[in-house]
This record gives structure tokens, C-alpha cells and sequence, in this order.
């Protein structure tokens, strides 16, 4: 029985402190904050884990320098000291990185103006990071000539951090240590509505995507961490809140490396708003826009691609301007902003404004809870409040004060790296020889990676790329089909690695190594899930 029935078994016939309601980062941190320190903790998600918004981020841990602007410095503060923490919690997958920023004729603030707004930033920072530099124009053409500096004024350089395995990637990780702590989470299982029955508890009736077959399941209090769908799952258990989303959409797209340098170009786009250029493995990730919408679902358009390539274009010096078909993959999604319920906004110079804060409204009577909001960099900050509101509602926490997050111990990280060092694994790279072995695979599955080594050892093959273009390794597909809860190609593809987003769609169908993947992740349904992801 693999590790999803198992769980469908052990969630229809036990009863929970808590049902968690959405498998992106707000409810991957609630699960593996309140299982750790001992509530009975379970977690379902209508998709895959992180298979909304959390998908489809820009990668960034960032404490939100733009909210300067609107005068949000408790905000930016917040921010700042949780993406410290988070670089700190997690060295090897959270890193800091500059941000180089060319500023054009006819912007809103000149080069000074803003440097002296990245100083505050550092400051406010608790100057965690390297300090902000001030670029003149031909510092910037000497520096990162791929730029177009023809309308230049001048720039700044500043720090804040990225995640190096993507944004889907970290919130799995959280969702292994919550399974790890005696949660029971399964993805594709939806909510139907949940009411309380006569014993005080919620029933929560369950469907699974996969096979139609209803559960259900009680639970003493309900988090609803359904993202930009919060709103949606309230209103199937008929609870009122005082907030509610308004949505925007961002688009990113993957295209062949831009520059070989390790910086994020930054740009202001002819909106106004910031836009990036991103190292994403061997390839570029360019965005965002930012595009209100009316509900959570949407899909990329002609004029999403069209200015984004437009933007980028005017600003880099290429000798071919990048086009659709330079295009290997494209990520969207939306922005849930929180608003007060009755807030009544349609000002579109106002709500481009909204900041990504969180909040969260407790009912204390029907014991529920709604998670509105929120980013990756704020992720700890929601763990740690929603520990402390569930301990309010009566749930005992009794091991309150253990840390849940972070790598494992120096003591279990020493014992990794020297037995990579014992079986001369150490001076062994990845793709493109950019990175050593073991510090990827430390970085990805912590005291996992030591079965994965002796793997290695084994048969060096098991060091060589999945896919070529892609830095997925053989030896890591065995442990993705045990232990990571993959139910379709896509799962696999997009989520627990990047190789969808940095090969082009037509070499992945063409790949005889996909099929072989599929053997491995599906058995004698292989051939359904190649169909399922190729072709229908």
C-alpha cells in the first residue's frame, strides 16, 4: 500500500484535532507547525500539494522593498525579519542575491532617490544582507553589458534572497516534515463542505479526485487554507468573515539564459511596476504582470506574453530579440489580496496597491479558521500565529515550544557530508558542473540524501541527469515514487522537480526516459498517465 492509500485508510477511521483544508503554504506550515508539537493533525488538498498559487511564484524571498513606497514599514519590517529567518533556518536552499536595477529616463524617482530607499530597506533589514550600492551608467554597461543602457540614468544594487529549488519544491518539504510528525495529508482529495454534527465536532464530507469515492472525516476544529479558494470553501460551510480576496494575475515565462551572471535584473516596466529577470537553473524566468481578475481560475493570453516580451526586449541589448518561440515553458497564477468583506473596491491605481500581508479570522465559537493571504516569505510567521490560535481554541499543544522548521542538525550535517567525503562523492557535480553532488542532494532531502549516496555508490550511474537539460538526478526518481505521493505525470514534471518548466514540452514528449519515468511512477497505469499528461 503506498504512502496516499494508506493515509485515505488512517483518515476515515481516526478522529483529528485539527482538518486542514488546502496543501499550499498557508496550510503546508499549519500542518507541519501543529503536528510537531503533537496535535493530531490532518491535511487535504483538491490538487496536488502547491498545485495552485504556490506554484507559481517568482521564487523570491523578499521582505518587499515596493511596500516603501505606500509607507508599509511595519509590513516591510515583518518581512524583512522573516526572510532573515528564513535564510538562516535554511542555508542550503534559501540564498541571498542582488538586485541590479536599471533606471530609465522619464521614471518617477531618480538613482539617488531610490539607493537612499534601498539604505532604509537595509536598515530595516537589520542590515542582515550586503549593503545597497549605488550604479552609474557606465558601471551598469561594465557590469552586466547584456543591458540596454541607451535611456539610462543610473541604477542601485541592493540584497534580498530566492528559493533555489523553487517555490513548489519548499512548500513539499514542509508537507514531508508535517507526514513525518504523524500528519495525515492527502493531495487530490476535495472538500464538499463541512457542519457540525451533535458530538460538537465538524463532519467534513471528502471526495477523491482520483476515484470518486466519498469519506469522511471529524475533526474538533477546521483550518481553511484554500488560498485564493478560501472564500469559495467558506461558503460551503456556511461561515461569514471580516475579509475576503480580490485577485491578480501574474505571468512568468522560462527562456534560454539571459546572462550568465547570478543576479536578478530588475527593471520597472512601462506600467510602472517592477519586473525581473531571473536565474532559473540553466534558463531565464522573466515577469510579472500584475492584471486583476474576477475569480482564482485563469490562463495566460497573447497580451500577457506580449508584454512581458515587449518589456524585456526594450531593455536588453540581444542579438535576437526573444519571441514566443523562445518560450520553453509559462507560469501563472493569482495573487489572493485581502480586503475587509465589505470593503467595496474597484479603484485600479488603488488596488495594484494592496500588499501581500496576511490575516487570519477565528471564529471561536464553531472553532474554524480562515487563512486570508500571504507569500512564501511570511510562511513561519503564519505557522507560529496559527499554533498559538489553535492553542486558544483548545487543542493541546504539548510540545508548544519545539522548532518545527529548518534543516536538520549541524551534528546529522556533518555526518552526511562526511560520508560523502569518505566515498569521494564530494568533488562530484551536477548539471552544468555548477554544484557539488552533495550539496544538492543535502539541500533537497536532508538526512534522506545518505541512502541516496549509497545509491550512487552503488551504480555512479545514478549521478547522471534524468533528462538531459534538466539537474534531476536517477537516483532521486526511486525516492519521488515511494515517498513524494505522485498520482500524475504533471506532479512529477512540475512540482517535486523543475524538469517541465526548463525543457521544452516537445523534447519531454519525444523523451524515452518519460516513458521509463512512468514505468517507475505508475506501473501498469504508465501508459494512461503518459496519455493524461501528452496528449489529452
Amino acid at each position: 500500500m503506498n504512502l496516499r492509500d494508506l493515509n485515505i485508510k488512517r483518515i476515515s477511521e481516526k478522529n483529528f484535532d485539527v482538518l486542514i483544508i488546502g496543501g499550499g503554504i498557508n496550510g503546508a506550515v499549519s500542518a507541519a507547525s501543529l503536528s510537531a508539537r503533537g496535535a493530531r493533525v490532518a491535511l487535504v488538498e483538491k490538487r496536488d500539494f502547491a498545485g495552485f498559487t504556490s506554484q507559481n511564484s517568482s521564487n523570491l524571498v523578499w521582505g518587499g522593498i515596493k511596500y516603501l513606497e505606500t509607507y508599509e514599514f511595519s509590513l516591510v519590517r515583518k518581512l524583512c525579519k522573516s526572510r532573515n529567518l528564513l535564510i538562516r533556518s535554511y542555508p542550503s536552499s534559501i540564498k541571498e542575491i542582488r538586485f541590479f536595477a536599471n533606471l530609465e529616463k522619464g521614471f518617477r524617482f531618480n538613482p539617488f532617490s531610490l539607493f537612499c530607499g534601498a539604505i532604509i530597506y537595509w536598515a530595516i533589514g537589520n542590515f542582515f544582507t550586503r549593503p545597497p550600492r549605488l550604479l552609474t551608467k557606465n558601471n551598469i554597461k561594465k557590469i552586466e553589458p547584456v543591458l540596454n543602457v541607451s535611456r539610462s540614468t543610473g541604477g542601485f544594487e541592493y540584497s534580498d534572497a530566492f528559493l533555489f529549488d523553487g517555490d513548489s519544491r519548499f512548500v513539499f518539504n514542509f508537507i514531508r516534515s508535517a507526514i513525518e510528525n504523524n500528519c495525515t495529508a492527502i493531495n487530490y482529495m476535495e472538500s464538499l463542505g463541512s457542519s457540525r454534527n451533535e458530538e460538537n465536532l465538524w463532519l467534513t464530507r471528502l471526495r477523491d479526485v482520483v476515484n470518486g469515492e466519498i469519506l469522511e472525516v471529524k475533526s474538533d476544529l477546521i483550518i481553511n487554507a484554500c488560498g485564493p479558494f478560501v472564500d469559495i470553501q467558506n461558503n460551503f460551510s456556511n461561515m461569514v468573515t471580516p475579509h475576503r480576496h480580490v485577485y491578480s494575475k501574474g505571468i512568468h515565462l522560462i527562456v534560454p539564459k539571459i546572462t550568465d551572471k547570478k543576479r536578478i535584473l530588475t527593471f520597472f516596466a512601462d506600467d510602472g511596476r517592477l519586473f525581473f529577470a531571473i536565474p532559473f537553473e540553466n534558463r531565464t524566468m522573466i515577469g510579472t504582470t500584475d492584471t486583476r481578475v474576477s475569480k482564482p481560475e485563469t490562463k495566460i493570453n497573447k497580451d500577457d506574453r506580449s508584454f512581458v516580451l515587449d518589456n524585456i526586449n526594450k531593455r536588453l541589448n540581444l542579438k535576437k530579440p526573444l519571441s514566443d518561440n523562445d518560450i520553453i515553458s509559462e507560469r501563472c497564477g493569482v495573487r489572493p489580496l485581502v480586503i475587509k468583506s465589505d470593503d467595496v473596491e474597484n479603484k485600479t491605481d488603488e488596488w495594484t496597491k494592496l500588499s501581500r500581508k496576511h490575516e487570519i479570522d477565528v471564529d471561536f465559537d464553531r472553532k474554524h479558521i480562515s487563512i486570508f493571504g500571504g507569500k512564501l516569505t511570511d510562511c513561519l510567521n503564519v505557522g507560529e500565529e496559527i499554533c498559538k490560535v489553535v492553542s486558544q481554541l483548545g487543542v493541546n499543544l504539548v510540545e508548544s515550544k519545539k522548532k518545527w522548521y529548518g534543516e536538520p542538525s549541524d551534528e546529522v550535517r556533518e555526518e552526511f557530508f562526511k560520508k560523502a567525503n569518505l566515498k569521494r562523492l564530494d568533488d562530484l557535480t551536477t548539471f552544468g558542473a555548477s554544484e557539488y553532488l552533495s550539496k544538492r542532494l543535502w539541500r533537497l532531502y536532508g538526512d534522506r540524501a545518505i541512502s541516496l549516496l549509497d545509491k550512487i555508490v552503488d551504480n555512479p550511474k545514478m549521478a547522471e541527469p534524468l533528462i538531459k537539460g534538466s539537474d534531476y538526478l536517477k537516483c532521486e526518481l526511486n525516492e519521488a515514487a515511494k515517498n513524494e505521493m505522485i498520482v500524475t505525470l504533471e506532479d512529477f514534471l512540475k512540482r517535486r522537480s523543475k524538469i517541465a518548466i526548463v525543457v521544452p514540452h516537445k523534447e519531454l514528449k519525444n523523451s524515452e526516459e518519460i516513458k521509463k519515468v512512468c514505468e517507475i511512477l505508475f506501473g501498469d497505469k504508465a501508459e494512461n498517465s503518459w496519455q493524461e499528461y501528452f496528449v489529452k
